[in-house]
């Protein structure tokens, strides 16, 4: 893609700087105002049957167990994990591309922005998610109930917060 324009503020914008919203090109200072990019790396990637759907929020493929392959260097933070029924997964949505400030909601028709959803497709790029967990063998979770898409990075793991605590 070559050098645009911002739709809101006309400055020219590098391809790599280029945020779709609502099928035009945005800037990321009209997106964040002063605001400063930061660093997240991620802790380990996730490996199943499940690719983005063409169209739409869906997922394709087998859903079942996922296994969060972990690096190396995450292994001394797992420690009692495994007494954990649910925990949550937070991951970056590597495969979503542009951004809708409103559509309708898959799950229930419902015309929404994009913070009143579930969508992938979302300026932060960020999702999080509650999980079953199988079992974890070495620096490798097995959970149940994931949507990532194989090859998704994994940015962080907590332990599932319940009000009734």
């Amino acid at each position: 893609m070559k050098n645009s324009r911002c739709s809101r503020c006309n400055r020219k914008m590098a391809p790599v700087n280029n945020v779709v919203v609502d099928g035009k090109p945005v800037c990321p200072a009209c997106l964040y105002s002063k605001a400063k990019p930061f660093k997240i790396y991620p802790i380990g990637i996730v490996y199943n049957k499940l690719k983005r759907a063409g169209k739409g929020f869906d997922t394709r493929g087998k859903d079942g167990t996922s296994r969060i392959k972990l690096f190396a260097s995450q292994k001394p933070f797992l420690y009692k994990l495994e007494e954990e029924e649910y925990i949550t997964i937070v991951y970056y949505l590597h495969e979503a591309n542009s951004v809708a400030s409103i559509f309708k909601r898959g799950l229930d028709g419902k015309e929404v922005g994009v913070f009143a959803s579930r969508t992938p497709y979302r300026l932060s790029r960020i999702g999080i998610q509650d999980v079953r967990l199988a079992e974890v063998k070495g620096a490798v979770l097995f959970v149940e109930g994931l949507d990532a898409v194989n090859g998704t990075p994994i940015l962080d793991i907590k332990m599932r917060w319940s009000y009734a605590n």
